[in-house]
């Protein structure tokens, strides 16, 4: 199961959130988000573990929990919206 984790401190790293949420489970993956042209972390990040029983453990155990001075925000990870861009937009073109 895939999940959201928002409200990160820009210092947070990836590995730093994978042995985070490893005191919840197993975790097959923990990646934070970064923005492509500064580098600078996004934050938030998204954490993969195997089981739904330890994943949803993940959510009651850290969500609105403090990390590094922040409080998380953790939930299941919803997919992208289709046809809408990054600005929110339909990436559909109008036709008149």
């Amino acid at each position: 199961m895939k999940l959201y984790v928002g409200n990160l401190s820009f210092r947070v790293t990836s590995d730093d959130l994978f042995e985070h949420f490893s005191q919840a489970g197993t975790v097959e993956s923990a990646n934070v988000v970064h923005d492509r042209e500064t580098g600078r972390s996004r934050g938030f990040g998204f954490v993969e573990m195997p089981s739904e029983e330890e994943a949803k453990s993940a959510i009651a155990k850290f969500n609105g929990q403090e990390y590094d001075g922040r409080q998380m925000v953790v939930s299941e990870a919803r997919p992208r919206s289709e046809g809408f861009n990054n600005r929110g937009r339909n990436n559909q073109r109008y036709r008149w």
